[in-house]
């Protein structure tokens, strides 16, 4: 079998391998927080509405982006800065050059390791509907980096 994830560079990848690459671990589905003066982005454990935290999958995935417009589509967006991306992130991994892990679901043939590798935020997060815009900063984590 190919492991064309670790051979194709991110342009070169249709919509479905794309979509393939997400490892499910809805981390960018995180809200997260910039440092004004140093730009630092910093992640807390409230997640967005749509985001189902059992399945780790978006609820209404085909118009999260009308639906949130600070959601993006990252492979229509400038993917070249993908720094603000958890570093266990394969689309930040590859576009450094990088291997996927051995937990992502691509290498091990199973959608559950990202969740038994504790990569996930599955039971680490809350919902944005039960947090105030402005209590944001009351939720700050250290598990993504």
């Amino acid at each position: 079998m190919s492991d064309w994830w670790n051979s194709k560079g991110l342009d070169e990848l249709n919509r479905t391998e794309w979509e393939a690459l997400c490892d499910r671990c809805a981390k960018c589905c995180l809200h997260k927080l910039e440092d004004e003066d140093d730009g630092e982005v910093v992640y807390t454990k409230v997640r967005c509405r749509y985001l189902n935290e059992k399945t780790c999958r978006c609820s209404d995935y085909s118009r999260r982006t009308s639906l949130v417009p600070s959601c993006l589509d990252l492979k229509v967006s400038d993917w070249h800065g993908l720094d603000w991306l958890p570093s266990t992130c394969a689309y930040r991994l590859r576009a450094r050059g990088e291997r996927l892990p051995s937990w992502h679901p691509l290498e091990s043939g199973s959608a559950h390791t990202v969740h038994e590798a504790g990569v996930s935020i599955r039971g680490r997060a809350i919902s944005e509907e039960y947090v105030h815009p402005d209590g944001l900063d009351e939720h700050i984590v250290h598990w993504v980096e």
